[in-house]
């Protein structure tokens, strides 16, 4: 099973609040992958956000229905679907962005809910599914505006190797990562040809899919990480 966390982040954010200092105002979906499992990449990306300037909102939220809708409990996702438009439709706007880190989490925004809610909230998914955005594509629409560059991180000699979500891929795009993973001087990223992990949401922990999960992540993903590793 994942390893849950000594803490989540919603409790850290809790003991962890920053004053608003007039940055631009960013709302954060704390999914449940990265509040329970994650927590450190949560951390890690709020303190990112807030050191480049912006005000981080936490918003008291459902969880994202990512797990009930691959399962197929479409009634009872729908429930958390809509109660989500109903909350972020009112306060996220272009100005003040939705950002989330779990690609299969923030992405239900733009691709599930606004099929998914009934149809006097369908309007307000829509609306809302154009200020949802993945922290990598915020990141890197923001450094397109000049609003946040290279000279704001420190450099250093290092080769990243990047393996994109599959869902990513589907409705966004890892290039939104690498431009990103760029910014530093002496930084170069190198986006690993591959396709699925193998994992697939909860697929590959089912004891059943193991061994088609491991050939999964055998065709290109684990023998690109072990000659990275024995090439560092």
């Amino acid at each position: 099973m994942p390893t849950l966390q000594s803490t989540t982040l919603r409790k850290w954010l809790r003991r962890n609040p920053a004053p608003a200092k007039g940055g631009k105002k960013v709302y954060l979906f704390c999914d449940e992958f990265t509040n329970y499992n994650d927590t450190h990449i949560g951390i890690k990306a709020v303190q990112l956000l807030r050191k480049l300037g912006y005000d981080v909102t936490p918003v008291d939220h459902p969880e994202s229905a990512r797990a009930l809708l691959s399962k197929g409990f479409l009634r009872q996702a729908k429930v958390f679907a809509e109660k989500n438009v109903s909350l972020f439709g009112d306060i996220v706007t272009a100005d003040a962005p939705l950002i989330g880190i779990e690609p299969s989490a923030i992405l239900t925004f733009r691709d599930e809910y606004p099929d998914l809610v009934g149809d006097a909230l369908r309007d307000k998914a829509k609306g809302l599914a154009k200020n949802v955005f993945l922290i990598d594509e915020f990141l890197a629409m923001e450094a397109d505006k000049g609003t946040i560059h290279s000279g704001m991180f420190r450099g250093g000699d290092r080769n990243i190797k990047l393996h994109g979500h599959c869902q990513q891929k589907a409705l966004s795009s890892v290039l939104h990562s690498k431009k990103i993973l760029s910014l530093p001087q002496g930084y170069t990223v190198d986006v690993i040809p591959s396709g699925c992990c193998g994992m697939a949401g909860s697929f590959g922990y089912e004891k059943e899919h193991y061994e088609v999960s491991m050939n999964i992540g055998e065709l290109v993903l684990f023998p690109a990480v072990r000659k990275a590793g024995e090439a560092s």
